[in-house]
């Protein structure tokens, strides 16, 4: 009996042993449990995105400067003092039109003279034709001697050859005389007079400009496009540039680029110090809103069409000089991806690889969240903006472009 009793003592206080650890156990995972739950963050709200795949034209944007076609600078041609100006300062003139007279009566005199030399040219060439033609015939009757013929003749020579000098000379009067005329020598917009009337001038190229005239339309905006832009643009076409490029230009005030124009020159040779080469575009300026000098705008197009997958600049992040986005699984944990990008278009950012059509990216949170985290997304929409895909709207209906720098 007592040996029983033992054995029942020994197996109760098994018992309770077992339970103590099993309670201590279950008390140990539940407050685990309690701690994970109290630990573990809740998913952040980020806003995500699909990505645009669309069709597009790219297009790379340049600053730069208009340029007339034709700029000359008035100078004077003869001396003498300003007797009348005969423009309104900044108005348009057309080839041919009155500028400047200076006073013409000392050239016209010298026309008059010259005048008078050449018919007095004239007469004695006269008389001296008239003695050599009667010395060749008393030549041939043995009536004067070999000697004295020849003084005839050589004096008709000389004669003759005096009066075209004094021809010279009277043509030359007659243009210095002309020159106090001064006329616009191309149609444009003329500048102000430097010098008003009663001022003398002296000729020459040293000669300070007495205005200038700028011509209006067409006019050139001139920029320098980078080595990548040329080989990709404008390198293919004949004689080292593609004058098929389309171009247009928009002025610092105007939305978009509404002048279309065409590639007239590309530079011979690239500047390796800042790496880029000097294009020239000519475009109509009808209006006379395209004034020499002013800043200009200029997106330059061209290859063919492509498909292209295109996000908005806020998603992108900087890793070290890395451009990066971060992409949604099917269980909203993050990815990093690393991206590269291309030009703007319709206000988003072409990504030339690193993304694929139909994936989700976060666009809104992107400093909250790093990749491997889980997040409660909520879906937004990046839109396309038409007017800024387009520069014009040209009439031959070309496809929507894109531009480098919104």
């Amino acid at each position: 009996m007592y040996e029983q009793a033992r054995r029942k003592r020994i197996a109760l206080a098994v018992l309770v042993l077992a339970g103590a650890a099993l309670a201590t156990s279950l008390n140990h995972v539940r407050h685990a449990g309690e701690a994970q739950a109290v630990t573990a963050p809740p998913a952040a709200p980020v806003e995500v995105a699909t990505v645009v795949s669309q069709t597009i034209t790219e297009w790379d944007e340049f600053s730069g400067r208009l340029e007339a076609v034709d700029r000359v600078e008035i100078r004077p041609r003869v001396s003498g003092t300003i007797d009348a100006v005969h423009f309104r300062e900044g108005t348009l003139v057309r080839k041919g039109d009155p500028l400047f007279t200076i006073d013409p009566r000392p050239y016209a005199a010298e026309v008059a003279r010259a005048d008078a030399a050449l018919a007095a040219a004239q007469v004695r060439a006269s008389h001296a034709l008239t003695e050599q033609t009667r010395a060749q015939r008393l030549l041939q009757d043995n009536a004067v001697s070999r000697r004295e013929f020849d003084e005839r003749d050589n004096a008709a020579r000389e004669a003759a050859a005096n009066v075209r000098a004094a021809r010279a000379t009277l043509e030359a009067a007659r243009l210095n005389l002309a020159y106090t005329h001064i006329t616009a020598p191309v149609s444009g917009r003329v500048s102000r007079a430097e010098i008003t009337v009663g001022n003398l001038v002296a000729a020459g190229a040293s000669s300070p400009p007495l205005t200038s005239v700028v011509s209006v339309s067409p006019v050139y905006g001139s920029f320098e496009i980078d080595e990548h832009a040329y080989l990709r643009y404008t390198a293919p076409g004949a004689g080292g540039g593609n004058a098929d490029a389309p171009v247009f230009l928009g002025l610092s005030d105007e939305k978009g680029h509404p002048h279309r124009g065409r590639i007239q020159s590309v530079d011979n040779r690239l500047d390796t110090r800042s790496g880029t080469i000097h294009v020239r575009a000519v475009f109509d300026n009808p209006d006379g809103r395209l004034l020499p000098g002013l800043y200009a705008r200029v997106k330059l197009g061209g290859g063919p069409p492509h498909a292209a997958v295109l996000v908005s600049d806020i998603a992108v992040g900087t890793d070290q000089g890395k451009k990066f986005v971060l992409a949604l699984d099917g269980a909203n944990k993050l990815a990093y991806r690393e991206v590269t990008l291309g030009p703007s278009y319709g206000g988003l950012r072409v990504v030339r690889a690193g993304l694929e059509p139909g994936e989700r990216i976060v666009v809104n949170g992107l400093q909250r969240v790093r990749p491997g985290d889980t997040v409660a997304p909520r879906q937004v929409t990046m839109a396309l903006r038409p007017e800024a895909a387009t520069p014009a709207a040209p009439a031959d209906g070309k496809p929507a472009t894109a531009g480098k720098g919104a």
